[in-house]
């Protein structure tokens, strides 16, 4: 039987209808004394999936084991990419982990293609299993966020908020990015905590006064880019 104590809990929140101040707020009036982290970061995602957006299916459909492939990074979207990390994120019904592995650099700009990454793989001393999954699978999608990060007091709980989402199409070749879709309305208050502090949470969200729901940034993207 897996071991559910390397997955954690990842309650999101989704609003329009507050200011980045005010989601702020929340975080930091919190009883349980939530503060900054880290400084505010850049995110970036290059996704990929089958041919036939089988990661993307089953995400969709909610399916109790499901995963996502991305490589992230901090920064500027384009440009030199200097520390990609290749992540493969493990979903298990409401519970999720992360699996990650340093990548080599590359350089995202109208040259970039499938075969970029596909050479990136192939030098970056992946597990022979994890190679063969990813370059068996495609770009698909291509987004960025600004992303604010806090601890409890405990340090038992982690909150991020994720603001002006930019989403991009990406093909396997020809790319130039000029199809892209920003929604710098869109708010995301997501708090992040393990297994085992699952009751204690309760203190925590009964003082957030919003409505939790089922995000996925990566299903969201090829939705609006219609792909």
């Amino acid at each position: 039987m897996e071991n559910l104590e390397k997955y954690r809990y990842e309650k999101k929140y989704i609003t329009s209808l507050i200011s980045i101040k005010q989601a702020e707020s929340i975080i930091k009036q919190n009883p349980h004394i939530f503060q900054e982290k880290y400084y505010k970061r850049q995110v970036n995602n290059i996704y990929l999936d089958s041919i036939n957006l089988k990661n993307y299916t089953e995400n969709l459909a909610g399916n109790a084991d499901r995963i996502k492939i991305r490589i992230r990074w901090y920064g500027s979207t384009f440009g030199e990419i200097k520390k990609p990390v290749l992540e493969l994120k493990l979903k298990k019904n409401e519970m999720g982990r992360k699996i990650s592995f340093p990548l080599k650099q590359f350089t995202l700009d109208t040259n970039f293609s499938s075969e970029t990454l596909k050479k990136i793989f192939s030098i970056s001393n992946l597990p022979s299993n994890i190679n063969e999954l990813v370059t068996t699978s495609q770009p698909t999608l291509l987004n960025s966020y600004d992303r604010k990060y806090y601890e409890s007091l405990s340090k038992k709980h982690r909150a991020t908020i994720d603001f002006n989402p930019v989403f991009y199409k990406i093909r396997n070749r020809n790319n130039f990015f000029t199809h892209k879709i920003k929604l710098p309305e869109k708010i995301i208050l997501e708090l992040k905590y393990s297994v085992k502090d699952y009751e204690e949470t309760r203190h925590i969200t009964e003082h957030i006064p919003l409505r939790s729901s089922a995000n996925s940034k990566y299903i969201n993207g090829i939705n609006l880019l219609d792909l």
